[in-house]
């Protein structure tokens, strides 16, 4: 897709083909704003499996897999079995977990590390346990992971959590606590672990120290500066320059955790009657994961946040919820059965609409039926805001799906409780992703623009242009694999890198645009379909020929295409 999954899967790529494993880059520019760790593994399955989109998802997978595993493992050490395999199904099941997993941002790595952490912690600490210098290790081993993935903030997390768990069972004075903890061995692990590559960052991306806490076009500070005082201190406090990003209002961001973990999230009311005492390894785990999660959510209420933010909690409270599940009782009851009069009224309403929109025309693709919201963009799930009712019509295949999925699960939760329920609640979140996947390829041409690129790698050869900003149309980058200038692009994300020195100078003017336009080689731009009457303007309608307009995008040339040129003229 375009935006954060072709940019990242194409600066792992130009990470192989320059060679340079250190600074990543995109369209020549240096990328500082990521850890490398974002990279490095979609880079490693590019080299096994080759430069392809579902190769750059595999580390993804892999991760979701291993975070579903060791929640399960957890919960069963912490718990018992049945309980931890309750862990392990609410977060393999939950909506969060899916729906921040079709992008390829890492934050179910950092999720890993520091749930990985977090046990380890307890593990090093535990009495009864023969290896705590093992999990001690562990321990730092993870946070030094952590650093190479999400920066300082998979440090603070479990930090935080874990010094707030201390300090609630005192043991945060004892020697004993620091004994088995090992805190000067973990330290030098970590640095073992991170320090290298953020000395080599900041050695090949001089200055090496600024300490200035603002920023502005034409500034340039370094890497250490970037990475550290701007994407850490100034982004917590919302000053970050450039501001690329919005946040989740306060009040939604604690809501949404009703969907993030749904469906067990209806079985939140039960944890109120779990026990929190430190007296035996179950009660342990339960306060450890209450600090944990009550440190992460209050974090982000005093700092900027997006929707996914969160996910490092989510293994904290799905234990919290095994636990409760496999206590059962009366309010674990009472949300089996308001779970399967939601998700009834979530099946009629896909019902209803499948009936609706059962005679309605569906033209082009489903771009022509969307109402696009740029101001809500920047927030990972914008595009949400996009969905018209007439835009179900090129969804009737995904609808029916989850209207049976959700019927199911319905029935199913009305007919037992207990494990019966819990496992009907987990075959119809299947049913229902699936059907979430079949949409996904509906929207395709509308978040991806892998049809334009298909269409202009078929095309006479010419120098590719793009309007506007890389990651509006990052895929095209990426499927392509080549560089392209941007036309009034210098913004958001690669602004700074572009002051950097060396940095090549991709960014073209209207007036460069309409000079290269007229000139006897061929030229393409990529564009959104709404730019076309500046274009017009600018270059001249009979200077314009569209090679093809697919999900609201269109490609431009400068001269006319061969008869037996391949187009698309959908709308």
């Amino acid at each position: 897709m375009d935006d954060s999954d072709a940019v990242l899967a194409q600066a792992a790529r130009n990470m192989i083909t320059k060679g340079d494993w250190v600074t990543p880059h995109l369209d020549g520019v240096p990328y500082l704003e990521k850890a490398p760790l974002y990279y490095w593994p979609i880079a490693v399955s590019f080299e096994i499996f080759g430069a392809h989109d579902w190769a750059a998802r595999i580390p993804i997978a892999l991760s979701t897999i291993a975070l579903a595993l060791l929640t399960a493992a957890f919960g069963i050490w912490a718990f018992g079995r049945r309980a931890g395999f309750y862990a392990g199904l609410c977060i393999g099941t939950c909506v969060g977990l899916f729906l921040f997993t079709r992008i390829l941002i890492p934050d179910v790595l950092l999720t890993l590390t520091v749930a990985l952490a977090m046990w380890a912690f307890l593990r090093a600490l535990e009495e009864e346990e023969a290896h705590p210098q093992f999990w001690a290790f562990v321990l730092a081993a993870s946070l030094g992971v952590g650093l190479l993935v999400k920066s300082l903030v998979a440090i603070v997390f479990p930090i935080a959590g874990a010094v707030i768990y201390l300090l609630l069972t005192k043991q945060f004075f004892l020697r004993r606590t620091w004994q088995r903890l090992q805190p000067i061995r973990g330290f030098l692990i970590i640095l073992l672990i991170a320090a290298p590559w953020h000395v080599l960052a900041t050695l090949r991306n001089p200055p090496y120290f600024s300490f200035a806490l603002h920023s502005g076009p034409g500034e340039y500070h370094g890497f250490l500066w970037f990475y550290f005082i701007n994407e850490q201190l100034l982004r917590f406090l919302n000053l970050r320059y450039p501001r690329d990003y919005d946040t989740v209002p306060r009040l939604w961001f604690w809501l949404f955790h009703l969907l993030w973990l749904f469906p067990c999230s209806v079985y939140f009311p039960a944890l109120a009657r779990l026990s929190y005492k430190p007296t035996d390894r179950a009660g342990r785990t339960r306060l450890l994961a209450l600090c944990w999660t009550g440190f992460l959510l209050i974090f982000f209420t005093f700092s900027t946040t997006q929707e996914y933010y969160s996910m490092p909690c989510y293994p904290a409270l799905a234990l919290l919820l095994g636990s409760a599940m496999a206590m059962g009782g009366d309010w674990i009851r009472r949300g089996t059965r308001v779970l399967s009069v939601v998700v009834a009224c979530a099946a009629i309403a896909c019902f209803a609409i499948l009936l609706y929109v059962r005679h309605l025309a569906t033209p082009g693709d489903i771009s022509a039926a969307l109402a696009p919201h740029p101001g809500a963009y920047k927030l990972s799930l914008g595009h949400m805001e996009d969905l018209t009712l007439d835009s179900f019509a090129y969804l009737r295949l995904p609808l029916a799906v989850a209207g049976v999925a959700l019927l199911a699960g319905a029935l199913g939760n009305l007919r037992w409780a207990g494990q019966r329920a819990f496992l009907a609640s987990a075959f119809m979140m299947a049913g229902f992703y699936h059907a979430a996947r079949l949409a996904m390829v509906v929207f395709d041409p509308y978040l991806s623009s892998r049809p334009i690129a298909e269409a202009l790698l078929k095309s006479p050869p010419g120098q590719l242009l793009v309007d506007h900003h890389y990651y509006t149309f990052s895929s095209v980058f990426f499927y392509m694999n080549r560089a392209a200038p941007l036309v009034n692009g210098r913004f958001h994300n690669l602004e700074y890198g572009s002051y950097a020195p060396g940095a090549p100078d991709i960014f073209l003017t209207d007036a460069q645009l309409a000079e290269d336009w007229r000139k006897p080689e061929r030229y393409y731009l990529v564009a959104d379909h709404l730019q076309m009457p500046r274009f017009e303007r600018l270059m001249g309608a009979e200077n314009l020929t569209v090679v093809i307009s697919s999900g609201g995008k269109l490609a431009l040339t400068n001269h006319p295409l061969e008869l037996n040129a391949e187009t698309d003229a959908s709308p």
